[in-house]
């Protein structure tokens, strides 16, 4: 078993989360303003609510409200919702509309806000003619799976693409609890050397559950999946889930247990501002993480009203360097839910982000970004140029649907006012991107009836 050489840091309070339901038991929450109050009752039928003890005490700072990182990471705005979206749920809020009549239309808002963007439903495979709903599978070596229990999230950050997930949209949902049919599928699949636990959050679920996921896939017979992959926001929102909650102790030896195993655990840590960084709580998670063996790689899309500044980015890399993480991946903000109050120019994430680049040492350029998580893959702005008198953006894939876009560069006319890869042409008069055809070929063939 995993032993400590310091005192795991307590929580200053008992766990609690709050929901729209319960948040103005906050006594924070009674200093807010009453615009904010109506912004959190009207925007919170539409998009999903959930703070906890942690957040709402340790990194909130409440004299800046509303322009504190965090508490608009975690609170609705009412700049989140488009203001003809914002206006019908106000209507009907405050005209006394049945929950029914208030649960309809805000299902009808909704899918008007892409609920699975880049194509996620594309990635569902089948095993033995059957589909499996808590799988994607879109890049050839690794796979995400979705266990049913780990579909929810100590917090819900307010920019999440996975917000379908928590709202009772239950025909868009991914879970699943059937672990032999993921170990049939890795079996099938000799390919997949990387599994990833996502959600919601993994680190929601007891030891026990989450392990009885996790051991099997350390069975001899799979010897092709060589990482395990857990993506959470527990260290930013929760890291007392490493270090005192009350089976703190076995996670720590299932995770000593996976590394033992030979194989390369790695948690992909979502922290989208240094504030996160900072508590005592969460440095002692990482200390407790790293001890085991635990790698550590960190992961944050570009928010504007967040962290749309250089020298956040280079201080959150530099503090996350300095506790043995490894800075990974920038993102551009995903084309779904509240995006026009988080999203930034293409042009303006690659001038934050090579600037934020210039200002911290080798160790922390293990960074790839800004990225964008589209439907033929990861694409990264490599840079603007010009080109035979022609201004360009500079593309390449870092994933694909096919393997062999990987690392092929192209070229996209630069648009100042492009938010995402679908708002970019062809440059040098071309009419499609390289992998336009071979990608419409996919979508084509995943829409066929299956004979």
């Amino acid at each position: 078993m995993f032993e400590s050489t310091t005192p795991f840091t307590h929580p200053s309070a008992p766990y609690k989360a709050y929901s729209q339901h319960s948040y103005r038991q906050i006594p924070q929450v009674s200093h807010l303003s009453q615009e904010d109050l109506d912004a959190i009752d009207i925007v919170s039928t539409v998009l999903p609510f959930k703070v906890n003890s942690y957040v709402v005490n340790e990194l909130i700072d409440w004299s800046n409200i509303p322009d504190d990182p965090i508490y608009t990471l975690t609170f609705p705005r009412r700049e989140m919702l488009e203001p003809e979206h914002y206006a019908r749920m106000e209507r009907l809020v405050r005209g006394g509309a049945s929950a029914a009549e208030i649960k309809a239309a805000a299902m009808e808002i909704r899918q008007d806000l892409n609920p699975h963007p880049a194509g996620q439903r594309l990635n569902i495979p089948e095993h033995d003619g059957t589909p499996l709903p808590g799988i994607q599978h879109k890049y050839r070596e690794t796979v995400l799976f979705f266990p049913t229990q780990g579909q929810t999230c100590h917090a819900y950050c307010t920019f999440c693409f996975r917000w379908p997930q928590f709202v009772g949209m239950n025909d868009v949902k991914f879970a699943m609890k059937e672990t032999d049919l993921l170990v049939g599928y890795l079996r099938d699949n000799r390919h997949v050397t990387d599994v990833l636990f996502t959600g919601g959050d993994p680190m929601i679920m007891k030891t026990s559950i989450l392990a009885s996921y996790i051991d099997p896939l350390l069975s001899d017979d799979l010897s092709n999946v060589q990482t395990i992959r857990i993506g959470t926001k527990a260290l930013g929102y929760w890291p007392y889930r490493f270090t005192t909650d009350s089976d703190a102790p076995e996670l720590l030896e299932l995770f000593r247990r996976v590394v033992a195993s030979g194989r390369n655990l790695s948690i992909m840590a979502h922290f989208n501002h240094p504030v996160e960084l900072q508590t005592p709580a969460v440095r002692e998670a990482v200390r407790g993480l790293r001890s085991v063996g635990v790698q550590i790689r960190t992961q944050s899309p570009l928010l504007k009203n967040i962290n749309n500044h250089p020298e956040i980015w280079a201080e959150m890399w530099r503090q996350q360097v300095n506790m043995n993480m490894i800075p990974y991946y920038m993102f551009v903000e995903r084309d779904t839910g509240s995006k026009s109050f988080f999203e930034v120019p293409l042009v303006e994430a690659w001038n934050i982000f090579r600037d934020a680049y210039q200002h911290v040492s080798g160790v922390c350029r293990t960074v790839r970004g800004p990225s964008m998580s589209a439907t033929p893959g990861k694409v990264q702005i490599l840079g603007v140029s010009e080109i035979a008198g022609e201004k360009v953006f500079t593309l390449r894939f870092i994933q694909g649907r096919n393997p062999d876009w990987v690392a092929r560069p192209f070229f996209a006319k630069f648009d100042p006012k492009a938010m995402w890869l679908d708002q970019l042409q062809p440059a040098f008069g071309e009419t499609e991107f390289f992998f336009e055809p071979e990608l419409a070929d996919i979508l084509q063939q995943s829409t066929d009836p299956q004979p």
